[in-house]
């Protein structure tokens, strides 16, 4: 049997009073119910606390030494029970999220600047990664949210859809592509072409495009940063394809993006958590942000 938090309270009430009346008021107990908390404590901690006569309460020498360490102990377990309540009104905290480099530079500022507003005392640490990055996160708790594309069937993961993704062909500024109406794939083979390094969930898509056509591109340059492509292709070195989540950024590169056709490319981008692992409150308030501030781009 351990000595319980009820038990330490009716001690040092005791003890603090030297009144078991007094005491019992204090902490809304009958004197019975008291005088059986402060027994049962005695007998687990295998001695005499309190010397009772008909007229005096006074503590015994064990019952001295141990008041002090009694009354730390319950403001330890008062700051803690403190502490978890700020936790649950999300008056301190910190929220660790993962997202797609193409969503954390395009949606994501805007939901931070919601919840910020609504949770001003959360601390939140962006993880701005590749996307199968971010599925590994989530799937070994090292984060408890992450955005990033659909990674299809998956037991221990739950995905929730924000938007359909659709893919662009981005090209230096007066390049030859553009005088195209519609852009198809396979107006791509004939031009230099900048691709994202394997194995990347963007490369296999154009890969599955591309060969599902019979569609040979040109690769030329390979790079890990959606940044460094689009910088080589404003640099005039090729042509490359870049999801619509990425075309504000790209456009102030100093690249041209138009969509693509035949076929058209789609996924979708959504939030990523555990099954069967309970989000925090903080957590749960951006799942929630996320739902109601993100729109296709």
């Amino acid at each position: 049997m351990d000595i319980t938090i009820k038990q330490l309270k009716a001690f040092v009430a005791v003890a603090q009073t030297r009144n078991f009346a007094e005491a019992g008021a204090i902490l809304h107990l009958s004197q019975p119910a008291l005088s059986i908390a402060v027994k049962n404590m005695e007998e687990v901690a295998g001695g005499q606390l309190l010397y009772r006569t008909t007229r005096t309460l006074s503590l015994t020498p064990e019952g001295e030494d141990f008041l002090p360490v009694a009354q730390r102990l319950l403001a330890d377990w008062d700051n803690a029970l403190a502490d978890l309540h700020n936790l649950f009104a999300m008056r301190r905290g910190k929220l660790t999220i993962a997202t797609m480099a193409s969503f954390s530079i395009s949606q994501l500022p805007k939901a931070l600047s919601h919840y910020r507003m609504q949770h001003p005392d959360i601390n939140i640490a962006v993880q701005d990664v590749v996307a199968e990055d971010v599925v590994d996160m989530v799937r070994k708790g090292r984060v408890e949210v992450g955005v990033t594309f659909d990674p299809d069937e998956s037991e221990d993961l739950n995905f929730e859809p924000l938007f359909e993704d659709r893919f662009f062909v981005v090209t230096p500024k007066h390049h030859s592509l553009l005088d195209i109406e519609n852009i198809t794939w396979k107006h791509l083979q004939n031009y230099p072409f900048i691709a994202l390094q394997r194995p990347s969930a963007m490369r296999q898509m154009v890969d599955k495009a591309t060969m599902s056509r019979g569609i040979q591109l040109n690769v030329e340059f390979e790079a890990n940063q959606l940044a460094s492509i689009s910088s080589m292709v404003a640099n005039g070195l090729g042509i490359s394809v870049m999801p619509s989540l990425t075309i504000q950024q790209m456009e102030s590169l100093g690249v041209e993006c138009r969509p693509l056709t035949r076929p058209t490319v789609t996924r979708r981008v959504g939030i990523l958590t555990r099954r069967r692992y309970p989000l925090s409150a903080a957590a749960n308030a951006m799942v929630k942000t996320l739902k109601n501030q993100i729109t296709a781009p």
